[in-house]
């Protein structure tokens, strides 16, 4: 079994969030399954944010999208393949 998950740090999230979310609807049928997180809300909103990804499909796939969001000021992403030896 082996899972890819991308793992993506928003540190100007109010500036890039547009960004990013338009890469994330471009590449969204490699997209599994989705969990975003900040802390706070109202007045309390950070400024950071976390997306962590399940991904499938062609790793080359894969790879090209995590390059497109590193492109990005203030966004870091980092694709993490994981897999269980039989």
């Amino acid at each position: 079994m082996a899972k890819s998950i991308l793992i993506i740090l928003l540190g100007k999230r109010k500036e890039s969030a547009v960004s990013v979310q338009k890469i994330l609807t471009q590449w969204g049928c490699l997209i599994k399954t989705r969990l975003g997180i900040h802390d706070g809300v109202l007045e309390n909103c950070s400024e950071s944010g976390l997306i962590i990804l399940e991904l499938v499909g062609d790793k080359s796939k894969k790879e090209e999208f995590t390059r497109k969001l590193n492109l990005l000021s203030g966004v870091t992403a980092k694709l993490v393949e994981l897999s269980i030896d039989k």
